[in-house]
Formats: C-alpha cells, sequence, structure tokens
C-alpha cells in the first residue's frame, strides 16, 4: 500500500471549528441579549406596579388612619393610567418598541405584565427572528391600623 495524502485535512478541521466557534458566540451574545431585555422589563413593570398602585390608593387615608373595617378597593382606571404614565415617563415605548401592556387590579394588588419584542444582534439561521420577551410586577397596598 502506498502513502495516503493527507494534505488539506487539517483545514476542513479548522473551518469546522471555526463555525462551531461561531455559532457558540451567536448562541451567548443572543442569550445575554434576551436575557439584559428581560431585566430591563422586570424593572419596567416593577416599577409601573408601585407607581400604579400608589397613584390608585392616593387620597384615601390609609397610610394615617387606616381603613377601619372597610377593605381597601384601588381603582382600576386609575391604575391603568398610572402605569402608562410611568411607561411614558420612562421612555419604555421608545426603548422598547412594540410594548405591551396589562394592568389587572385585585383587591389591594397592582399586577403589571409586559411584553416587548426583542430584535437579536447575531440572528441564527433557522431560529426565531424577534422573540418576546416578557415579565410581570405587581405590588401591594396594605392599609396600617
Amino acid at each position: 500500500m502506498g502513502e495516503r495524502d493527507e494534505r488539506g485535512s487539517s483545514s476542513v478541521v479548522i473551518i469546522g471549528f471555526a463555525l462551531l466557534v461561531a455559532l457558540l458566540v451567536a448562541v451567548v451574545v443572543d442569550a445575554g441579549a434576551a436575557y439584559i431585555e428581560r431585566q430591563s422589563l422586570d424593572s419596567l413593570a416593577d416599577g409601573a406596579a408601585l407607581y400604579g398602585a400608589d397613584a390608585a390608593a392616593e387620597g384615601r387615608d390609609v397610610y394615617t388612619g387606616g381603613l377601619g373595617d372597610h377593605d381597601l378597593h384601588l381603582s382600576v382606571d386609575v391604575a391603568r393610567a398610572a402605569v402608562r404614565d410611568y411607561l411614558r415617563l420612562t421612555r419604555a415605548y421608545v426603548e422598547h418598541p412594540g410594548l405591551r401592556v396589562s394592568v389587572t387590579v385585585t383587591g389591594d394588588r397592582v399586577v403589571v405584565k409586559i411584553s416587548a419584542r426583542l430584535v437579536l444582534p447575531l440572528r441564527l439561521p433557522g431560529g426565531p427572528g424577534s422573540p418576546i420577551v416578557g415579565a410581570a410586577g405587581s405590588a401591594v397596598v396594605r392599609p396600617g391600623g
């Protein structure tokens, strides 16, 4: 048997390794972008819920004298308006295009759910183009006595 000519076979291995590294970099960068977006939305949802709960309870004497035997019922319309104002003030609609908001009020709790489309920095072929990232925050107004 003669000797095999193996010249060029290392090029295939190097190219394959480079493609694997590029794929891993793209996955890590996209996962990092999704994580940062979710953290940002978490902060927005928490802040919006606090702002909405505070506004919905404003004018009620819950902080000084309590409610006595009455339950605290927050205003849904006031909470929703306050959440929209908060998101406008923080430029959330500009920084997160396509931002969607849901506000629910149950008794003394305001829950804010927000979501936005994420434009991935390094889009993988066959991967999601613009995944939706979401977060939720809630705030409770506890009447003092």
